[in-house]
């Protein structure tokens, strides 16, 4: 009997040892968590020292990668306009290629820090998905690419029609509901890969392509003969692209915004990469002070340096400067801003007070 005892109260000891050790017994949840899910994304691209965002690899204009490995474009450079912001340093970036099906899950699951993408903004995608997007940084449309001596002039004429289209986008979506509205039966040629799609289209395995305005004026002007193609008149669709963050961040997200809010300041009032430094020093208006961190604290209100503006504009350029670089004619391809300019110059870009 006596030895019984001793087993029980062994047995005890054990358990209570095995149970205060493991922690079993209570909740020990909070005590658990990865730094990572404890830290804001800007404590993680601050500690990490760079920004991984998401972009495209082969959309010439807005982002792609050129012959010496480096990525360049529109959206390339929106990102390091926030390297500039965040970081005080626009190459203090890394680019993830991703294709329109993958770019959505990565930026979920935390493998980049921000997607610019060429990403519409919708309601679905702002309530299903579990991101947020900011103000729009281009305003497009979708439309069809055909050859010249397809005879096809107009949407109704592609009744019957192949065309290729990337899956996961709201090209393909747009698509499918624009036929249906018209009655018209067409068969999709999906692809992952904007690459091969334009492989496929040129070796004429689809009788039109379908994607926003832009790419296409970027395609015809680079890699695409527009002696042979040409783009239809319609559109069918609004397509503000907007820059993708995870919810749950506010101070991220309105990082990023004020980002873009200030790249559209900057060229509204005539701040550029190579006056910046002057304006700074010189200018009597309040709010290009404070936007320039000569006065206030708007950037500690976001966490960011005070002088966050100024690194940006200095070393990024503002919106206009980034637009000209990689989008109009002295870049070597030419689109019409068209909305993609002030508010002030009849567009749609506006940004709110800096103050």
């Amino acid at each position: 009997m006596k030895r019984k005892l001793i087993l029980v109260f062994v047995l005890i000891i054990s358990a209570t040892l095995f149970f205060s050790c493991s922690g079993a017994g209570k909740d020990t949840s909070d005590e658990t968590i990865t730094k990572n899910d404890t830290m804001s994304t800007l404590d993680t691209v601050q500690e990490r020292g760079y920004l991984i965002v998401g972009v495209n690899a082969s959309n010439p204009g807005f982002s792609y990668l050129d012959s010496d490995g480096k990525y360049v474009g529109f959206e390339a450079d929106m990102g390091r306009a926030v390297a500039a912001a965040v970081l005080g340093d626009p190459e203090k970036i890394q680019y993830r290629p991703l294709t329109s099906k993958e770019r959505f899950a990565a930026l979920q699951s935390g493998e980049i820090d921000l997607l610019i993408r060429t990403a519409t903004h919708t309601l679905t995608r702002d309530t299903d998905l579990g991101l947020n997007f900011t103000v729009p940084y281009y305003y497009d449309g979708q439309t069809f690419m055909v050859r010249k001596d397809s005879g096809i002039k107009t949407i109704e004429d592609l009744e019957g029609a192949s065309i290729c289209v990337l899956t996961g986008s709201t090209s393909e979506a747009n698509l499918s509901d624009v036929m249906a509205s018209k009655n018209l039966t067409y068969k999709p040629v999906l692809y992952e890969n904007t690459d091969e799609l334009v492989a496929a289209f040129l070796a004429g395995r689809a009788d039109a392509w379908t994607n926003d305005r832009a790419g296409f004026m970027t395609r015809l002007q680079t890699i695409i003969d527009p002696a042979v193609y040409t783009i239809l008149e319609e559109t069918i669709s609004k397509e503000p692209l907007a820059m993708g963050v995870r919810q749950g961040d506010d101070q991220w997200f309105d990082i990023i915004n004020w980002t873009l809010y200030g790249l559209f300041f900057a060229e509204e009032h005539g701040i550029t990469s190579t006056n910046v430094d002057k304006i700074r020093n010189s200018s009597k208006k309040p709010e290009e002070l404070a936007f320039l961190g000569m006065r206030s604290d708007l950037g500690a209100k976001l966490g960011l340096s005070n002088d966050w503006a100024f690194n940006m504009i200095s070393k990024a350029g503002n919106y206009g400067e980034i637009f000209n670089n990689n989008l109009s004619a002295g870049s070597g391809i030419s689109i019409s801003r068209g909305f993609n300019q002030p508010w002030t110059e009849g567009g749609l870009l506006y940004a709110p007070p800096f103050r």
